[in-house]
């Protein structure tokens, strides 16, 4: 298969190696198109301790199954299906036993513990392959859903009852999320880099109640905010922003220092809460909603040979919406 491997040093490297085999309760998949995440540059830039090397990042597959393991019964060849983050749970933990998979102990996750998708072909642990039959989208649509969709729609429940949203950092999650939150009847108030017009024009297109800079005050006390930029100064920002009894929301897997702030800003009930990772519950609900909430991410394509620029270009903010590589 071919692949884009990082090998803890320069760029992504690109690389012939073995047809993966899938093993006892694992399916292989022919890879149609992979999301890149924030998370991945967060691998490739070290801001993460390393999953092991050589490694094929990668966590937002879309495939169809070429190959069963043995055992695997509730999925067949042909089937067009999905893998995200989350690729393994030990299921004897305290957390798992108590039906958070997402605290698991001794967890395994795609393209960063175990190889992903910017690949031709990947393996996925059956358990965490999640059918996309009822989503009548195009591949490269679909891809960004399986993390910034799945893991927003985690921290846009973690967020609580709200009328009132703010959304902090308007890239893949942000633009997907924005589209549930105003399926579900809220108003969302979108903060972007300080002079980013365009990202805030596109807030605005689709039914922003408005969009500025991530300096500014919002025009009303919101009722939740959720930071999906890794900006740790923007708490401070968003605990001002929120209403007493509000909550804010940290959506990333890494996020720059908190800065010391008074007490003010968290007193009257307000809460900062994280999200980690998510489950296989998570997924399923939201992979429900996208259909009924029209829910249509917009991407850029790249081929799998220009991983590289495609992440060059997430990094200096030049995507709109999300950036996907089609091998």
């Amino acid at each position: 298969m071919r692949a884009m491997v990082w090998d803890g040093t320069g760029a992504l490297k690109e690389r012939d190696l073995p047809d993966p085999e899938p093993g006892p309760g694992e399916v292989r998949l022919v890879v149609r198109a992979c999301g890149i995440c924030r998370t991945d540059l967060h691998l490739i830039d070290g801001d993460l301790p390393p999953g092991g090397l050589p490694r094929v990042p990668g966590h937002e597959i879309v495939g169809v199954i070429d190959r069963l393991g043995p055992g695997v019964v509730d999925l067949s060849l042909g089937q067009r299906v999905g893998v995200g983050w989350l690729a393994h749970s030990c299921r004897r933990c305290p957390y798992c036993l108590a039906g958070h998979e997402n605290l698991c102990d001794r967890p395994a996750f795609t393209g960063y513990t175990r190889d992903g998708g910017f690949a031709t072909l990947a393996v996925a642990e059956a358990r965490y392959v999640y059918p996309l039959d009822g989503i009548d989208l195009a591949d490269t649509v679909v891809a960004p859903l399986l993390c910034a969709g799945l893991i927003g729609w985690r921290s846009l429940v973690m967020a609580g009852p709200h009328r009132k949203l703010g959304l902090y950092g308007f890239g893949a999650a942000g633009h997907i999320i924005l589209q549930a939150a105003r399926w579900q009847g809220a108003e969302v108030f979108v903060f972007t880099r300080p002079g980013d017009l365009a990202a805030q024009e596109f807030a605005l297109t689709l039914g922003a109640a408005w969009a500025g800079s991530s300096e500014e005050p919002p025009p009303e006390p919101l009722d939740a905010a959720i930071l999906y930029a890794p900006v740790g100064a923007l708490v401070p920002a968003a605990l001002a922003a929120v209403r007493k009894g509000g909550r804010v929301v940290c959506a990333g897997i890494h996020m720059s220092d908190i800065p010391a702030f008074p007490y003010t800003l968290l007193w009257g009930e307000r809460q900062l809460v994280s999200v980690a990772n998510l489950t296989r519950a998570d997924a399923l609900d939201f992979l429900r909603v996208v259909p009924l909430a029209g829910i249509r991410p917009e991407v850029t394509s790249y081929p799998l040979s220009q991983a590289n620029r495609a992440i060059q270009d997430l990094r200096a903010g030049q995507v709109r919406g999300a950036a996907v590589l089609v091998p």
